[in-house]
């Protein structure tokens, strides 16, 4: 059966994407496998690349678009595992990792890292918690 076809079975109407779908076509996933970065507070992967051009779509409060310095200051080649989140308020992992109220996509399952004293103190009086953790 052809669009067209479709289409006229349909009465012409285009069918309403569920949210969740519409969420799923949103998530952020590395362009490439090589220089992946976590974002330092919510642990979401992207290259320095991504994180220059979207920023953080969790912690748009960051302010990394175009500014390579917070890029760099917020986010870290250092993490252990990673872990693909579509739903995160159903998902297991997304509760285990604490990211079940971040939007879908591919997450650090430990963020290895510390924000400098300014911003973690900007961070605390603003009461948002963060998940990197100093190094051993």
């Amino acid at each position: 059966m052809s669009d067209e076809e479709r289409d006229e079975e349909s009465g012409g109407e285009e069918e309403e994407v569920p949210q969740v779908v519409a969420d799923l076509a949103q998530a952020s996933v590395p362009t490439q496998l090589k220089g992946i970065r976590s974002c330092k507070r919510c642990g979401i992967l992207k290259t320095l690349d991504q994180f220059m051009n979207e920023g953080c779509e969790n912690c748009p409060f960051l302010d990394m678009i175009d500014n390579q310095d917070q890029c760099n200051s917020c986010t870290t080649a250092f993490f252990e595992g990673q872990v693909a989140i579509m739903d995160p308020r159903e998902s297991w992992a997304a509760k285990w990792i604490r990211a079940d109220n971040y939007l879908p996509g591919v997450y650090a399952i430990s963020v290895i890292g510390n924000f400098d004293k300014e911003m973690e103190d900007d961070l605390e009086s603003r009461g948002i918690r963060w998940r990197c953790r100093p190094p051993t």
